[in-house]
């Protein structure tokens, strides 16, 4: 392995295309030629169209819906440019499929998310670039270095400039016990309170409301959360907090997975808006009006710049 290829380039599976060109765009490169297919039994196909020897690989794929399809082109990629002889194989994954398996909740449970980091490393990757993981100790699960970007500065700023610089009356939210810790970054970064919900999960993707910590009466309030998923839990957040007082809700996360009822959930909600980042693509049919989508196209190429230049990566932390 080569500690710095001699040039760089840059590759893409089918998950997240349009972001992959953006960062590419960005970067002042086009994507590598590759086609990322499948053979008539579903196998994935990959061939790889240019020399890539010696050279600083980036793969951009989140591990996004389809999960296992897009985690296999991800390690099938990994592979191919590995046996072409890359000098240094960086893995870009803006969302980090099977993050939420990070322990064991109840007996014989799979600690996936360390499956799938042990699965990465063995493909051949040297190294991770990512964003928000669920739980920031999954980078332990890996035993290669991880680049942990975060989204909380672009959120932050999109609600600074939505509402002027006037944040007298708003307060941030956190979710639950386990957002604390992004959600006073946000509001440190918006200069304004903090609240936190306290609720119960009684199973998976159900949640129930029990009590808000905090003065959210005639505020503006701010959901902030890395994921959401079914949107069971900021609906309700939501719909409570307006019961409770707030003048309007809004809710942002960084992947906006929004599986399941979550879109009729969001439309029919008391959130006056959505926003996400573009770490995972919203197909058409979620495109509502309620849901602003913001790019990470630009940390991503800043990251890839920095780290082909073997630049500190510690320093675009403290910018943001």
């Amino acid at each position: 392995m080569n500690l710095h290829g001699k040039d760089i380039k840059i590759f893409a599976g089918n998950s997240n295309r349009q972001l992959a060109e953006e960062i590419a765009l960005k970067v002042g490169l086009p994507l590598g030629e590759s086609v990322v297919s499948k053979f008539s039994d579903g196998e994935t196909a990959i061939s790889i169209n240019e020399v890539v020897r010696g050279s600083d690989v980036f793969i951009i794929q989140s591990t996004c819906t389809p999960v296992n399809d897009n985690v296999i082109e991800l390690l099938i990629l990994i592979d191919a440019l590995r046996r072409a002889s890359a000098g240094r194989i960086t893995a870009v994954i803006p969302y980090f499929g099977y993050a939420r398996q990070d322990r064991k909740a109840k007996a014989r449970d799979p600690i996936s998310a360390k499956l799938m980091a042990n699965l990465i490393t063995v493909a051949g990757a040297d190294r991770v670039l990512t964003m928000d993981l669920h739980a920031p100790q999954l980078q332990g699960f890996f035993d290669i270095p991880v680049d942990h970007l975060l989204g909380t500065p672009i959120l932050a700023q999109y609600f600074y400039k939505k509402f002027g610089g006037k944040t007298e009356d708003v307060v941030v939210v956190s979710p639950d016990v386990g957002s604390v810790g992004r959600s006073r970054k946000f509001a440190q970064k918006l200069d304004v309170p903090l609240a936190i919900i306290d609720k119960r999960r009684p199973k998976a993707n159900v949640c129930e409301i029990m009590n808000i910590i905090g003065d959210i009466k005639g505020k503006r309030a701010i959901l902030v959360d890395d994921l959401i998923d079914t949107a069971g839990t900021v609906v309700n957040a939501a719909n409570a907090m307006i019961d409770l007082g707030a003048t309007e809700v809004y809710a942002c996360c960084t992947h906006g997975v929004l599986s399941g009822p979550a879109i009729d959930r969001v439309r029919t909600s008391a959130i006056k808006e959505l926003v996400t980042l573009n770490t995972i693509p919203l197909p058409p049919e979620k495109r509502i009006s309620k849901i602003t989508t913001l790019t990470v196209a630009d940390v991503f190429a800043e990251a890839i710049e920095r780290i082909y230049g073997d630049i500190s990566i510690s320093t675009l932390f403290t910018q943001q």
